[in-house]
């Protein structure tokens, strides 16, 4: 048994050195302290790190189909009415969405960017009893109300009641409405008036679209919008307006739900208008993006890029729709982030790297000094030192 306990000392790869034979110099305990406190700080900021969660990411090709994609939004024309203001949307496999109503909401501000309390229909429009029916008569005490569409309805049992009404039925026809006052219906509710009323004003509207996940656009443009002659047009003869102003400030536009570390690149975005026309285009690539948090919860959201232009008419030349335009596209590769703990085994990796890398060079350190002190100290006991 002794025999082979001799046999493993000779496997010792690290020889003792008697005390006795110990030379303890100032410069070891100053490197020996130095070296304790740096590999304590790099021991605690190693096991910070492995407390910690850190984020993988990954590159793949986006295989998902038949999904939606999710436009949230919060947009303030300062300079353009609530009552002028629509929001339509459509994409390249030709479905629209027109005059968007749902989800969304319209709050009226001032010059100030004060909101302004909703004032009630009607307010300001000329007072007129009887109201025209369809058939050309005043309706009479005992008679049912049905408003003539002008010649835009789509049966003869269809009435249109309201001024709104007759826009829609003029915007299904695909027909512009040239004078709200030969309308009874607007004349009554003092339409052309509101406008007046609601000059100076402006408009936030935010909420959000469920829209195809191909690509498209969505803008926010004067009038209601209809199809004519296979183009998407604007009414924009029943404002009797020389000019609309799209300064805008977009306070926030991402695609899809909120998750760490995500950036949106057009929050806080202002743009003024100098010109009295111009359309104002964002060109966004959108990256489908997954990110999946460290107890396997994944959001299933989006990223993206923007490119800006503007593009300006001349008075009096309008060849251009004013308004605001957001046109985006999918990017075929889909960014995957998954947030993950540092394992054990690189932990205790990292840390005996930090133990043998710091008490290496400093013995590298402390020997170098010894030497040198040594041989400075000889060389001055003979005298040749100078």
């Amino acid at each position: 048994m002794d025999g082979l306990f001799n046999k493993l000392r000779n496997f010792d790869a690290y020889p003792k050195i008697n005390e006795d034979f110990y030379s303890r110099t100032l410069s070891g305990g100053l490197i020996t302290i130095a070296s304790s406190v740096l590999m304590i700080l790099l021991f605690f900021s190693e096991l910070l790190l492995y407390l910690h969660t850190v984020t993988e990411t990954e590159l793949v090709v986006d295989t998902s189909r038949g999904e939606t994609l999710r436009i949230n939004f919060d947009v303030t024309f300062p300079a353009l009415p609530c009552s002028m203001l629509s929001l339509d949307a459509m994409d390249i496999s030709g479905e629209q969405h027109l005059d968007v109503k749902h989800d969304i909401i319209k709050k009226r501000i001032d010059a100030h960017g004060n909101m302004i309390e909703v004032r009630q229909d009607g307010i300001g429009a000329p007072k007129i009893e009887n109201p025209l029916q369809r058939h050309g008569g005043r309706l009479e005490h005992n008679e049912t109300y049905c408003g003539s569409c002008y010649g835009a309805e789509a049966s003869d049992k269809d009435c249109c009641n309201s001024c709104e009404e007759v826009r829609e039925a003029y915007r299904k026809k695909g027909w512009g409405m040239s004078n709200p006052d030969l309308i009874d219906q607007c004349k009554r509710e003092g339409f052309l008036q509101r406008i007046k009323d609601e000059e100076g004003e402006g408009c936030n509207i935010y909420g959000f679209l469920e829209v195809n996940k191909v690509a498209g656009n969505f803008h926010f443009a004067p009038g209601k919008s209809f199809q004519q002659s296979n183009m998407h047009v604007h009414d924009l003869l029943a404002f009797q307006k020389d000019s609309f102003n799209v300064s805008h400030k977009i306070n926030r536009l991402t695609f899809g739900d909120y998750f760490p570390g995500v950036v949106n690149p057009l929050d806080g975005v202002q743009w003024m208008q100098q010109t009295p026309y111009g359309m104002y285009q964002y060109f966004i690539k959108v990256v489908p993006t997954v990110y999946t948090d460290i107890n396997g919860h994944k959001i299933q959201s989006n990223q993206f890029s923007v490119t800006e232009h503007f593009k300006s008419d001349e008075a009096g030349r309008i060849q251009s729709l004013p308004g605001v335009f957001f046109f985006y596209d999918l990017s075929p590769i889909r960014v995957t982030f998954m947030e993950q703990h540092v394992s054990f085994l690189h932990f205790l990796t990292n840390v005996c790297a930090i133990v043998g890398g710091i008490f290496t060079v400093s013995g590298i350190l402390d020997s170098f000094i010894y030497h040198s002190h040594r041989a400075i100290k000889k060389k001055m006991e003979i005298g040749k030192f100078s």
